[in-house]
C-alpha cells in the first residue's frame, strides 16, 4: 500500500534535525519504500510518500521520522490509491 504523511512544522527546525530527517529518507529509499518527498513552498511543512504493508507499519515509519519523534513536526497520515495507466486512472468500465 502507498501512504503519505503530511508534516506541519510546529517548532523551528535546526540543521542537525534536518540531517537526521534526511538519513531517515535515505533509509526508506534504500529499502525501496520511498516514492516522493519534499517541503511545501506555500505551507510550513512537507510530505513523504512511501510504501508499507499496512497502517500499523506506516505509522511506525512515520513516527520514526526525526521531525516527528522530536516533536518539532505534527503530522497526518493518509492511504493513497495511485491513479495510473495500469488501473485506467481508477475509471471503472
Amino acid at each position: 500500500m502507498t501512504y503519505v504523511y503530511l508534516l506541519h512544522n510546529d517548532k523551528p527546525i535546526n540543521k542537525k534535525l534536518i540531517e537526521s530527517h534526511v538519513e531517515h529518507l535515505k533509509q526508506l529509499h534504500n529499502q525501496g519504500r520511498l516514492i516522493l518527498c519534499g517541503p511545501f513552498t506555500d505551507y510550513p511543512g512537507g510530505m513523504v510518500a512511501f510504501t508499507a504493508e499496512d497502517l500499523p507499519e506506516a505509522l511506525k515509519i512515520a513516527n520514526s521520522d526525526p521531525f516527528i519523534a522530536s516533536g518539532v513536526c505534527s503530522y497526518e497520515i493518509r492511504t493513497l490509491e495511485a491513479a495510473k495507466e495500469e488501473n485506467k486512472y481508477l475509471l471503472e468500465d
